[in-house]
């Protein structure tokens, strides 16, 4: 009987809550509007801003590269400080206003930046003088890569100490363009670099080495002997000037033990999932006809030049596929297809969707609950304008991801800007950088935040 009472007791209460909710509900009231991604801008009068980082030492402030050489801080109140935190320009190659894949290209802390203050660079400088490209008499390599570690001022945490600065890795460079220029450290802690074919076009030219695939000329792409273009590297920053981690694939062959994969066309810019498995993503740049996204994998053959993302490639016409080419390379390692394929704008089929796809990052932030897990990405220009577009994908255990515009508030078609790559603070928020100019030149280069609107 008592607890009958309180059974009746609780439908007294309970009755009307549902009727009020269900009488709101039909009523029309409204209900909290949901958020869309929108763009808040953190700082412009940039030139041409291509890095964004947060150093992992709890200071939240945030460290913008600009192409020729500048490093600048935001401070956590905001502000962009007046003084560089560091300018390489004098170290590197004059870059072209008008267009150029040169520059200070890349910037990692180091996982203990809080305790050494040590961080890394990657810039182009000026070639080694007197050394011609072999092969090719009269000619002259273009920059020289170059990977170098510096030091936090004791000083000042807000200045690097120029005079500390100890060059770890150089190699040639043959032309101005695909430098590749992401350095990142993996979550086993090695440093992990991204150097393109040498440039040019179709992986030929001068400096482009001959491969097993003679079908095709060319290429840097498919050779892990000659030299490190068209690769990605992993080292060990702790060496004299570094060493080799034991178990990188190629350690004890004749190849080149600082490569980790390779079959690559510009991997401009690459990242490392903060969470999962800590799948490495690429973005490999295409020719004419194909973009590219691969999931990098320790020995890895990504295909560049025999194919352009899952077809075959034809240095012959590079407006054509080939009718056919080979599954797997010399040594018999699998050539991996791409996990995301797009169209170029300048493929003949049409229903292109960009030109140079830009690397992002697998989303793990806090604002935006339903991209959780999601890969964010996008295009430089969607038609050879200041058109840069945002993609969104869904990864998948196999197979190829699907993706789709992300469309953000304020900009329903494109950014009305060059998309110049992409950043992830911390709390792994994102954030882009973009130019009204498709050269480094003028002071249209800004850095927005994805933010929820």
């Amino acid at each position: 009987m008592k607890s009958f009472t309180t059974f009746r007791r609780m439908l007294f209460i309970v009755i009307p809550l549902f009727i009020i909710a269900g009488c709101s509900k039909k009523s029309g009231m409204p209900s909290a509007p949901a958020k869309t991604p929108g763009l808040q801008l953190v700082v412009d009068n940039l030139i041409s801003p291509i890095v964004i980082a947060e150093p992992p030492d709890g200071s939240h402030r945030l460290f913008v590269v600009d192409e020729l050489g500048q490093i600048w801080i935001i401070g956590a109140d905001g502000k962009k400080l007046t003084t560089p935190f560091i300018d390489v320009s004098g170290k590197m190659v004059t870059l072209s206003p008008s267009y150029d894949e040169r520059g200070l290209l890349g910037l990692a802390f180091s996982p203990n930046f809080k305790s050494n203050g040590k961080f890394y660079l990657f810039y182009t400088a000026p070639p080694r003088p007197g050394t011609p490209i072999p092969g090719t008499p009269g000619s002259t390599w273009n920059n020289l890569t170059r990977i170098s570690e510096f030091k936090v001022s004791a000083a000042d945490p807000n200045l690097a100490d120029m005079s500390s600065e100890r060059v770890l890795l150089e190699d040639n460079h043959t032309y101005l363009n695909h430098n590749g220029g992401t350095l990142a450290f993996g979550p086993d802690g090695f440093l992990y670099i991204s150097i393109g074919d040498g440039g040019n076009a179709d992986d030929v030219g001068n400096g482009h080495v001959p491969d097993w695939y003679l079908v095709n000329a060319g290429g840097n792409g498919q050779d892990i002997y000659a030299n490190l273009m068209g690769n990605v590297l992993r080292i060990d920053v702790n060496g004299n000037p570094y060493s080799i981690p034991p178990d990188n694939p190629y350690v004890g062959t004749a190849a080149r033990p600082e490569i980790y994969a390779f079959g690559f066309r510009n991997p401009f810019r690459f990242s490392f999932d903060r969470g999962g498995s800590h799948q490495l993503l690429l973005g490999d740049v295409g020719q004419s006809l194909y973009e590219e996204v691969d999931v990098i994998t320790k020995g890895g053959n990504y295909g560049w030049n025999v194919k352009e993302g899952t077809h075959c490639f034809d240095t012959d016409n590079d407006l054509l596929v080939r009718p056919s080419c080979p599954s797997v390379d010399s040594a018999g390692n699998p050539l991996i297809d791409p996990v995301i394929e797009m169209v170029n704008t300048s493929n003949p089929i049409g229903g292109g969707l960009g030109i140079a796809i830009i690397g992002g990052f697998m989303y793990r932030g806090a604002a935006f609950p339903a991209f959780q897990g999601k890969y964010i990405y996008g295009m430089l220009s969607a038609d050879g304008n200041a058109t840069g577009k945002l993609f969104i994908a869904t990864p998948t255990t196999t197979g190829m991801w699907s993706f789709t515009p992300l469309t953000l508030n304020g900009y329903p078609t494109n950014l009305g800007q060059f998309l110049k790559s992409f950043g992830e603070d911390q709390s792994g928020e994102l954030y882009i950088m973009t130019s009204g100019q498709l050269g480094p030149q003028g002071t249209s280069g800004k850095v927005y935040k994805i933010v929820a609107q």
